[in-house]
């Protein structure tokens, strides 16, 4: 049997696979959908040791990471220190890069500064990152806006700022990145560099609430791709 852990990005919780998990869960597959410590000094080291203990946590078969946005990070950090036991890596529109990236160096100065994107908040109380509004994950529907803005809570600053720690093994782990169109951010030349599969989605950033079935579909052709 494959598990899928399914590792959600910055201001959400594992609720932003609900729509994708019972797919893969229908398929056959065991799903883990952690949620993720919120915390003054939790940074992108501390979630992936939650995303280390989640692979410890199986037993058997084969075992399938997948990292939406900052989750890309947080599950090739995992993976680095789990290469035995990762047959897959699968980033959804998913930051990633070499050892000692982080989230703040990724981001492109436009983005983060312009208007055009989305100027960074100041953090809260020092930490403490409030969440954006639904239309910068690409929500326009009026419901999933809803649904959405519910749901959506503070990032850590610290997992902006950490530097990524890799010895270089999840190089050796084979890997897809899915990226959405139109593309907005180099999710596609990040994925490239990697040497990853690159499978482009029709869809804003957070697809995975609005064509959960795509994306499960493309999850599943990644875990295939593992036995074929």
């Amino acid at each position: 049997m494959t598990t899928f852990v399914l590792v959600h990005g910055a201001w959400h919780g594992g609720w932003a696979w609900d729509r994708v998990a019972p797919l893969l869960a229908d398929a056959g597959a065991r799903v883990v959908a952690p949620d993720l410590t919120l915390g003054r000094d939790v940074g992108l080291s501390a979630h992936a040791e939650e995303v280390i203990a989640a692979i410890d946590q199986v037993s058997d078969g084969t075992t399938v990471l997948v990292g939406h946005s900052y989750g890309g990070l947080v599950v090739r950090q995992a993976a680095d220190r789990r290469p035995e036991r990762v047959a897959h890596i699968v980033l959804v529109d998913g930051w990633a890069g070499p050892d000692g990236v982080s989230m703040r160096t990724l981001i492109p100065s436009w983005f983060a500064a312009d208007g055009d994107g989305w100027r960074l908040p100041a953090p809260i109380d020092g930490w403490r990152m409030p969440a954006p509004p639904p239309a910068v994950f690409g929500i326009e529907d009026v419901q999933d806006a809803a649904w959405l803005q519910q749901r959506l809570r503070p990032h850590s600053l610290r997992t902006f700022t950490e530097p990524t720690r890799l010895t270089g093994a999840v190089g050796e782990i084979p890997g897809s990145a899915l990226y959405c169109r139109p593309p907005r951010l180099p999710f596609a030349d990040m994925g490239e560099r990697l040497g990853y599969r690159l499978v482009g989605i029709d869809g804003p950033h957070d697809v995975m609430l609005t064509d959960p079935a795509r994306v499960s579909a493309e999850i599943l052709a990644a875990a295939a791709s593992v036995r074929d």
